[in-house]
């Protein structure tokens, strides 16, 4: 008589209605939605600010000077990164994702009371929401890195990415509804509110996820991270600089092909308004309409290509291999900018290019940790999301102040991201290869 071969574990409603987007196994439904709903609401938060950003310093100051900012968060970077890995030394995980999210939230309020007081806020606040962008949501890709297993993250950060589309895209939608009507500042209140939501869940999330791990595993949820900093783990391992280089690459492209479209936006509203201080207003409000459209068009597309086609071209391709995407869509997108660089295609272009990003792109640069240390995920990570793509934008703002100053059009800028581009590829085909590996080795280590 044989012995009888275990059950497999029945499928929750949630567990089934997800796998309709990504493989997920019994159980692992509540936290994966969990985790999906932490990226929601952080990115909800964030297309309401951004779209605030846009309003106040495209009316206040030149797209160039918008570009320029950027070279100011890289530098308060510098003094941040290594004030995350203190914090995050000293305190489990759970606790450093609440006090940060909560500064960041208490900051919101302060540019609220300060913006009633009639103070132009549109360069502070540009530099303050770029630091926020990069803090904030890395620190909360890292905690869904740190709960899943490299196996499940695999399989299951696509959902995640579900999340994080869907807020971009509310978020977004609503900020141009509500931009347009009452002005920019109201959204700030909205956005405080949110992030304080946002400790909630993550505090539910880990809770659930600790009370199913083993003992070993649970304990690592209330300890603190190692004394190594990010920087100091990026620079000694070539798998961590290999990600800093393709951030930095991505970004230079990025940036750019966002200064192109803010300079002939900024153009049609001086067109259309005029540039006086009387028309400050009216410019505030056409740029809160075309943004909140534009993020609008960007997420929606982004949310169904998330929805629809990551975890699959990720099945079929793997992690290494769908890298190679977005790289091929810039060259041939700014390709078409050197041919008919007209407002209406820009936009389109860049519709496509971020759609890209924010969708495919962003769940395989959260896959790109999940073969790494707990202190690689927090630390290094950090320092990847913040520092080294700020620096990216440091590089376009030089870019940019040397395109100003030798009289660039638009085509030559757009020629300029193709040979990047190229480089980009470049580094997606070492990258390739070490990550297949580097997965290889850490499911292998999860089934022991």
């Amino acid at each position: 008589m044989t012995d009888a071969v275990p059950a497999e574990p029945r499928k929750s409603a949630l567990d089934r209605g997800l796998s309709l987007i990504a493989d997920v196994k019994a159980g692992e439904g509540p936290v994966v939605l969990l985790l999906a709903l932490n990226l929601f609401l952080v990115l909800s938060a964030y297309y309401l600010l951004k779209t605030v950003r846009e309003a106040l310093i495209l009316t206040e100051v030149t797209a160039a000077t918008k570009t320029y900012a950027s070279a100011g968060q890289a530098l308060l970077l510098l003094g941040l990164v290594p004030a995350f890995g203190a914090l995050a030394s000293r305190v489990n995980r759970v606790a450093l994702i609440t006090w940060v999210t909560l500064f960041f939230a208490s900051n919101v309020l302060v540019f609220f009371l300060l913006a009633r007081t009639g103070v132009h806020l549109g360069l502070v606040f540009f530099v303050w929401v770029g630091i926020f962008n990069v803090m904030a949501i890395s620190q909360l890709w890292a905690f869904a890195n740190d709960l899943l297993t490299a196996e499940q993250g695999k399989r299951l950060l696509a959902i995640v990415g579900v999340g994080s589309s869907l807020g971009a895209w509310i978020g977004s939608l609503y900020a141009g509804q509500l931009g347009r009507s009452v002005g920019p500042y109201a959204l700030m209140l909205v956005a405080a509110g949110i992030l304080v939501a946002c400790v909630g869940v993550t505090r539910v999330a880990n809770g659930f996820q600790v009370s199913r791990q083993s003992g070993a595993k649970a304990k690592e949820a209330d300890q603190p991270l190692g004394k190594e900093g990010g920087f100091e783990l990026i620079f000694k391992d070539r798998y961590l600089m290999l990600i800093a280089v393709l951030t930095i690459l991505l970004n230079v492209v990025n940036t750019t092909g966002e200064y192109l479209l803010s300079s002939m936006a900024q153009a049609q509203a001086g067109a259309l308004y005029g540039i006086e201080e009387a028309s400050r207003t009216e410019r505030q409000k056409f740029m809160s309409g075309f943004y909140g459209s534009f993020f609008a068009w960007v997420n929606g597309l982004g949310f169904l290509m998330q929805m629809l086609a990551v975890s699959r071209v990720i099945k079929v391709l793997g992690v290494g291999g769908a890298l190679f995407v977005h790289p091929l869509i810039a060259v041939g997108g700014y390709v078409s900018m050197i041919a008919a660089p007209s407002l209406g295609l820009v936009r389109s272009l860049k519709v496509l290019d971020n759609a890209t990003d924010y969708s495919l792109n962003n769940t395989l640069k959260q896959a790109l940790w999940l073969p790494t240390s707990r202190e690689s995920k927090y630390k290094a990570k950090q320092a990847v999301d913040s520092f080294f793509m700020r620096s990216g934008d440091v590089l376009s703002a030089g870019l940019v102040f040397v395109g100003q100053a030798a009289g660039f059009a638009v085509p030559v800028f757009a020629a300029v991201n193709v040979g990047l581009a190229a480089l980009w590829l470049l580094v997606v085909s070492r990258l390739s290869p070490e990550n297949r590996r580097r997965m290889q080795a850490a499911q292998a280590g999860d089934g022991r």
